[in-house]
C-alpha cells in the first residue's frame, strides 16, 4: 500500500470498476463512430490514463493529440477563467474531435476549449468524460455538429484524486479513484 493512500478519505471507484466502464465507453465510440474518422485529443495531464485506456478500447483508426486548458491551478476550485497553455498539434479542420476529460465540473474549461476546437474548423466536437459533477455545472454543455456526450460516472461533490487526476501534482498514480482528506489540501 502506498503512503498516498493513507491520505484517502474513501474510495469511489475501484481500478476493475474503472477499467470495466472505460471498456463499455470505447465501445459505444466505436459503435457511434463506425465509418468515421476522428481525433481523441485528450486534456492534459489529468486524462492522460483515461486516453491510453479508453484508445485500447476503439476498434476504429484514430488519431490522438493532447492540449493543456487549466483553470485549476493547485487549487481544490477552479478560477473561474480557462486557458489554453498548449494546443494540439493536428490540424482539426474537417475533422470530428472527441474531446477526453478526466471530470467536468463547472463547465468553463469545457465550454473554451470546445469554442477552440470549433473556431480550427472541427467538423463535429464530441466530449467523452470520466467522472461529471453535474450539480456543479455553471456552463451548460453546447456540442458542435453532430456531436455527442459519454460520461463514465456521476461524481459526488468531493475532491477527488487518482487514475491521472491530482492535487499539487500528487496522487496520479493511484489506480483507483477517491476522495482525498481535507486535512491533505487544506494545509
Amino acid at each position: 500500500m502506498k503512503m498516498e493512500d493513507d491520505m484517502l478519505e474513501s474510495v469511489l471507484w475501484m481500478a476493475h470498476e474503472i477499467q470495466a466502464r472505460v471498456a463499455e465507453l470505447g465501445r459505444a465510440i466505436s459503435n457511434d463512430f463506425d465509418g468515421r474518422s476522428f481525433v481523441v485529443l485528450g486534456v492534459a495531464t489529468g486524462a492522460f490514463m483515461f486516453v491510453a485506456d479508453l484508445v485500447r478500447h476503439i476498434s476504429l483508426p484514430l488519431q490522438v493529440d493532447f492540449v493543456r486548458v487549466q483553470s485549476y491551478g493547485n487549487n481544490t476550485k477552479t478560477s473561474g477563467v480557462a486557458t489554453i497553455g498548449t494546443d494540439c498539434k493536428i490540424d482539426l479542420k474537417d475533422k470530428h474531435v472527441i474531446v477526453v476529460e478526466d471530470i467536468i465540473d463547472t463547465g468553463i474549461t469545457l465550454a473554451k476549449l470546445v469554442n477552440h476546437l470549433e473556431s480550427k474548423g472541427a467538423t463535429s466536437v464530441s466530449v467523452c468524460v470520466l467522472l461529471d459533477k453535474v450539480f456543479r455545472r455553471v456552463v451548460p454543455l453546447k456540442l458542435s455538429g453532430s456531436g455527442k456526450c459519454y460520461v463514465g460516472f456521476e461524481c459526488p461533490d468531493y475532491f477527488v484524486v487518482g487514475y491521472g487526476m491530482d492535487f499539487a501534482e500528487r496522487f496520479r498514480s493511484l489506480p483507483c479513484i477517491g476522495v482525498l482528506k481535507p486535512e491533505v489540501y487544506q494545509q
